[in-house]
Order: C-alpha cells, then sequence, then structure tokens
C-alpha cells in the first residue's frame, strides 16, 4: 500500500506540472496585464510602473522565461510569488481561502453522504412504493435545479427569514466569541452554502445507491442469506449495502470535481470566501500568479481526493488490493 500510494503521489507530479504550465500560457495569451489600467493613469508616472514591472517580473516579454523562473521559485522555496493587486506572499493569500473552500466542500459531502445513503437504501427496499416515487422525485429535483438558481433562491431565503446569514463565513464579532461560540456560528454560515453545493451530489449519490442495491438484492448469494435464516435488515445491512456501496465510494474522487467547479459560482452568489471567489476575482484583475497556485492547490485537492476514494475503496472490499 505504501508504494503504491508514493506512486499515485509520483504520478500527479508531471500532471501538476503541466496544469501551471497550460495555466500560466493561457492567462498570458490574453490581452493586457494587471499594469493595463496602470499605465492608462496619468497621475502615475513612467518610473512606478517600471518598477511595477520590475517586481512582478512582466518586463521581460517572454512569457515562458517568466515560468521558468516561477516555477524554479516554487521547487527551491516554494514561493508561488506575490499577489499583484495586494502585494502580497500569493500563499499568504490563498491559504487561508483554501481552508474555506475545503470545509465548504467537506460540509456537501457530509450532507450528501448522509442523505442520500439512507434515501437510496430505503428507496431500493420501498421499490415502485410511494417511498420509492418520493425518493426519486427528490433525486430529479436536487438533479435539475441549477446551482446558481438554487444559490440565489438560498439567499432569498435567508434574506426574507432572517434563519441564516446571506454570505460570508463568520460574523462580525467572531474574534469575541468562545471556541464553542466560534465553531457554532461558522456551521451556521456554512448550512446553506452546503446545501446548495452537495444537492446535485446528493440527488446522483441516492441514484446510484438504489441502482446498486437493487442489482445486489438480486444476487445468489444474498438470496443464499436470506434462506440460512437471517433477517432482512441483517442481509440488507452486512451483506447487500456492504457490496452495493462500493461503487459511491469510487464516486467520492470524482464528485470533488463537480464539488471544486462548483463553488466558483456558489462562492460568488453567496458572497463566500473561498478559493473559487478568489481566483475568479484574480483572473478579472490578471492577477497572474494568484490564478496559478489557486488553480494548482484546487489541482492538489482532485488529486488527494481521487487518492482517498481508491484508499477507502481498498479499506471497505478485502478483495481489492493495490500492488
Amino acid at each position: 500500500m505504501k508504494t503504491y500510494i508514493l506512486k499515485r503521489l509520483l504520478h500527479a507530479i508531471p500532471i501538476l506540472f503541466g496544469v501551471t504550465l497550460i495555466t500560466f500560457f493561457l492567462i498570458n495569451r490574453t490581452p493586457g496585464d494587471y499594469l493595463a489600467t496602470m499605465k492608462m493613469n496619468p497621475q502615475i508616472s513612467d518610473e512606478v510602473i517600471e518598477a511595477q514591472e520590475k517586481l512582478f517580473g512582466l518586463d521581460e516579454p517572454r512569457w515562458y522565461v517568466r515560468y521558468a523562473k516561477w516555477i524554479r521559485n516554487v521547487v527551491t522555496g516554494l514561493d508561488f510569488g506575490y499577489s499583484f493587486a495586494t502585494q502580497e506572499p500569493v500563499f499568504s493569500v490563498i491559504k487561508q481561502r483554501l481552508f474555506n473552500t475545503f470545509i465548504l466542500a467537506l460540509c456537501a459531502l457530509i450532507f450528501a453522504w448522509t442523505i442520500s445513503l439512507p434515501l437510496g437504501i430505503l428507496s431500493a427496499v420501498k421499490q415502485y412504493q410511494w417511498t420509492d416515487k418520493i425518493c426519486s422525485a427528490i433525486a430529479f429535483l436536487g438533479l435539475s435545479i441549477p446551482n446558481v438558481f438554487f444559490a440565489l433562491l438560498m439567499v432569498y431565503f435567508a434574506a426574507v427569514t432572517g434563519w441564516f446569514p446571506t454570505g460570508g463565513l463568520r460574523s462580525v464579532n467572531f474574534e469575541e466569541m468562545s471556541l464553542g461560540g466560534k465553531i457554532l456560528d461558522m456551521a451556521h454560515h456554512l448550512v446553506l452554502p452546503a446545501i446548495v453545493l452537495g444537492t446535485a451530489a446528493m440527488a446522483t449519490f441516492m441514484r446510484q445507491m438504489r441502482g446498486n442495491l437493487l442489482d445486489v438484492l438480486r444476487a445468489d448469494y444474498v438470496t443464499s442469506a436470506r434462506a440460512k435464516g437471517l433477517g432482512e435488515g441483517a442481509v440488507i445491512v452486512k451483506h447487500a449495502v456492504r457490496n452495493a456501496i462500493n461503487p459511491l465510494i469510487t464516486l467520492f474522487g470524482y464528485s470533488l470535481t463537480d464539488l471544486l467547479s462548483g463553488t466558483f459560482l456558489v462562492e460568488v452568489v453567496m458572497s463566500y470566501p473561498g478559493l473559487g471567489r478568489t481566483t475568479i476575482d484574480a483572473l478579472f484583475a490578471k492577477d497572474m500568479y494568484l490564478v496559478v497556485a489557486a488553480v494548482l492547490m484546487a489541482s492538489v485537492m482532485l488529486i488527494l481526493g481521487n487518492l482517498v476514494a481508491d484508499l477507502l475503496l481498498a479499506l471497505n472490499d478485502p478483495r481489492i488490493r493495490y500492488e
């Protein structure tokens, strides 16, 4: 297992290198740069602009040379450069936003799995009954509603009822709260974004769980377990569900892709201070190094998510071993 994990991590290096190279190339091929607006301001002297160009390395016209210097600094000293807008180290800008996005994605996954597994099992056990029809309607609604529209509905719901904050991750007096108060305050702010982000994944998991469990319940070993006199609950939980859940564990890694792409829109609509919102703001501002570093961190989260999904699959199914 250690060898397998090491190989996966080594395989991730060229992937991350390619992601940064393509991102750096694309953002340098777009017209203009961060200093374009400063150059149009007559109150800013040419000396100030030249100093800014040297500071951020924009005096070098060849993009691949700038990329080579940037990747060298990353490899040798974990230096991701400076943000043009804030003139702070890039890692200092994104580390808190990265943590916020991770917390949101984690809460969305917990919401999706907590709701989808019981409803998927109930829908399969009660096939074609009214319970199955209600669960199917919930799944259909979750798959049909767009994240942006759902986020707007949740913001409107929060504004009308006042039950939840309309945006942000913390209250104004967050620093004055106790540890328990801070946890509750963050959880209160996370409820609506996690529901919006996790609804589509919940619907997908629910439909997948229902289909897998229906196939497993017709298997010969499940019939044999019933013939031995095991109760229906034991048959479903110990024999059927454990085998039916394997494809869902595989989907865990792929669901992170949808969650991270969904956070970009959800964070903007719901004013959530995460990595997605930071990336979009940096992209519009042509904050080159911040964009590349943000995309790199999102790629790292995806790779680690897929690795964790494969390891969980091996732990759940003793027939799977990675050599």
